[in-house]
């Protein structure tokens, strides 16, 4: 039998993320005697091409038709809805159809609503990955319409008022991990980031990774960074930033240099911009403080949980899914910046605690979190959704 086609369309370009590295993850370890992948990048290449080459698989490049997108991210090779709901979906469509394709699996919103209507009339089957809050547009409004699976990274992240029941297509799929075995020396990583910093040794070192936008809070960590720094006045305590602005022209990384200078600890707080591999700046935290909003299911903290960094999170979002307070990690109040003191001073204080923590933390992440646990829950589903098509095919 021939192995089922599933369909994998992003935009190119050098900006990806989690959701990128969880898909082509699941898309490397799909069996290749029961699933072929096929990848498109719309536009062009770029760092996400040279990324999916890297890990040995390859790519269509899908330069037209024009394609719409949200306005802050528009540009000239962009259409008007009209056209193309006129122009662009009889050419998608025709695309799928000319690729015989079984299934199309969109991981992001700006997909989701480029392929959504295209894969709903070639008559493939359409899922729709969910990596957003509960209350997006798209998986309220347009998923239960169109979508034959909606998958969701989350419970948090269900649709929260869709306009018709999902029920009966919803379903929790946590992101995969690919959980190295070899960790490098926290210690050594320690000293490796103060030395390049030129701190001392025994400096305390709290890290936000992430891309700097509102939801994830860059500023809130500056604020709960100021508020350690007064509370550990004795110890030399810095905060790190690794990521990259989201807007390039959004000025959220100028604010944040702004707001510590206003608060007094300018010399405290470290833009690091984007790094990779990220292994080695994560593993030589003291604790990764986790200030967002409505996040899904961050990566960071599980891969920080994975490497034996402490994480303190909000209470908030999908993260009370990942965390459980005081066993694996800390939550904290959302809203209050100086929640995060007294983790960190306990963290930093009491002989035993942070490796009790992340101990019990590694081994939850690799008992839930694993690829393949992730690639055998998908496939399971690929093959029911086949399966069913299949059955309505030959009924017809």
């Amino acid at each position: 039998m021939q192995p089922v086609r599933v369909f994998f369309p992003f935009v190119g370009g050098d900006t990806f993320g989690g959701s990128h590295v969880s898909t082509l993850s699941l898309i490397a370890g799909l069996d290749r005697a029961r699933f072929e992948p096929i990848i498109a990048l719309h536009r062009e290449g770029g760092a996400l091409g040279d990324y999916i080459r890297s890990l040995g698989l390859d790519y269509r490049l899908l330069t037209e038709p024009g394609i719409i997108a949200p306005r802050y991210s528009r540009s000239a090779e962009d259409v008007s809805f009209t056209r193309f709901l006129v122009r662009s979906v009889p050419r998608l469509v025709a695309l799928l159809r000319e690729m015989d394709v079984d299934i199309v699996h969109t991981n992001d919103g700006r997909m989701h609503a480029n392929w959504a209507l295209p894969t709903r009339l070639s008559g493939a089957a359409f899922i729709w990955h969910h990596r957003q809050g509960p209350d997006a547009a798209g998986v309220n409004r347009i998923a239960p319409l169109l979508a034959d699976r909606i998958f969701c990274v989350s419970a948090f992240s269900q649709p929260r008022k869709p306009i018709r029941s999902v029920a009966d297509r919803l379903e929790i799929v946590r992101s995969p991990f690919d959980f190295s075995k070899e960790i490098p020396s926290r210690d050594e990583c320690h000293a490796v980031l103060c030395t390049e910093l030129g701190l001392p040794e025994n400096a305390v070192l709290l890290g936000y990774f992430g891309v700097l936008n509102q939801r994830k809070r860059p500023e809130h960590f500056v604020r709960a960074l100021a508020d350690i720094v007064s509370a550990l006045s004795d110890r030399a305590v810095h905060g790190c930033v690794f990521g990259k602005l989201e807007i390039a022209d959004s000025g959220l990384d100028e604010r944040c240099r702004s707001l510590a200078a206003s608060l007094g600890i300018g010399e405290h707080l470290h833009l690091m911009g984007h790094r990779s591999p990220i292994e080695p700046a994560m593993a030589a935290m003291d604790a990764m403080l986790v200030t967002a909003l409505e996040e899904p299911f961050g990566r960071t903290l599980i891969e920080a949980m994975h490497l034996g960094t402490p994480v303190i999170a909000t209470e908030h979002g999908g993260n009370p899914e990942a965390i459980r307070d005081g066993d694996t990690g800390f939550l904290v109040d959302p809203f209050d910046p100086s929640a995060f003191v007294t983790p960190v001073y306990h963290l930093l204080q009491e002989a035993g605690l942070a490796s009790a923590i992340t101990a019990r933390a590694q081994e939850h992440v690799h008992d839930t979190l694993g690829t393949a646990r992730h690639i055998e829950q998908v496939s399971r589903i690929y093959d029911d959704l086949v399966s069913r098509r299949r059955r309505r095919a030959y009924a017809a």
